[in-house]
């Protein structure tokens, strides 16, 4: 234990050379990402959580493996979710922590060289603690890119997922506008279908005009998710105007057997809205 805890304070005082050392190893060479910035604001930031980084981790010379990673995944969580390191790809950031085991085997070398009852079996049973934290911190960061990016993908998913399916209010009343803009498959019809409906009802719409002059109806399954749609909002007490139905969508509509009956039509959607 004593052993140990001589080689952390060891550690701790080479914190500035470790960072300094690791900062002259980068290759700015135009690679893609955060570690080519010539940017003395992010060259600054670079070296501070360097500096943290190593604050963290030469605690596996003095605590549990379970302490080391319940006192790391903090600091790993804000690495990761930091926008500064997102168009660095994961693989170079890996690299980055490679080249920092490196110098940990460097430095303990060094140690070793200072003290004379460091024999080599205990030098490759410090080598090999070394080893399993990177590992086991090099995972984590990996495990916590992988959530962060689910999470980010979700995020991005909703939103395109809302722009796909706009419900405009018109004049701040309980009129409302769906502008349907290029090709919808099955895929997008659901999802027009569930986040018009819910829209609407959170935003207390009273008549939806639908806009069909930017779209095609490709499919029977789209035509039956309009029609899904359709009787979705008139059972919750929205009425549905359809507007700006071209020859060809009215062709399309027909071959596959839908007839809107009962439902208000406009030629165009100027004409429906002119009233407003």
């Amino acid at each position: 234990m004593h052993r140990n805890q001589d080689l952390y304070v060891f550690f701790m005082d080479s914190i500035p050379q470790l960072t300094e050392a690791w900062y002259d190893s980068l290759d700015r060479n135009k690679k893609p990402g955060i570690y080519s910035s010539e940017n003395p604001e992010i060259i600054q930031q670079l070296k501070q959580h360097n500096y943290e980084f190593h604050l963290h981790f030469c605690e596996l010379f003095i605590v549990s493996e379970q302490e080391f990673k319940a006192n790391f995944l903090p600091w790993i969580k804000k690495i990761v979710q930091d926008v500064m390191y997102h168009g660095t790809p994961l693989h170079l950031i890996m690299q980055e922590f490679m080249k920092n085991r490196e110098l940990y085997f460097s430095f303990l070398d060094t140690y070793a060289s200072q003290h004379e009852d460091i024999t080599l079996s205990l030098t490759m049973a410090y080598q090999r603690l070394i080893t399993n934290m990177f590992d086991l911190v090099i995972c984590t960061i990996a495990e916590e890119s992988h959530e962060a990016t689910q999470l980010r993908l979700k995020a991005q998913r909703k939103t395109i997922d809302e722009l796909s399916a706009p419900v405009i209010s018109l004049k701040e009343c309980d009129i409302a506008l769906l502008p349907l803009i290029g090709t919808i498959d099955e895929k997008r019809a659901q999802v027009i279908l569930e986040s018009t409906l819910e829209r609407c009802i959170k935003m207390q719409v009273k008549k939806l005009y639908i806009d069909l002059s930017g779209t095609i109806i490709v499919s029977s399954v789209v035509g039956h998710h309009l029609s899904r749609l359709i009787g979705a909002l008139r059972l919750v007490g929205i009425e549905p105007v359809l507007c700006g139905i071209r020859v060809e969508i009215a062709k399309n509509a027909t071959q596959l057997g839908f007839v809107f009956e009962g439902i208000e039509i406009k030629s165009s959607l100027s004409k429906a809205i002119s009233i407003y």
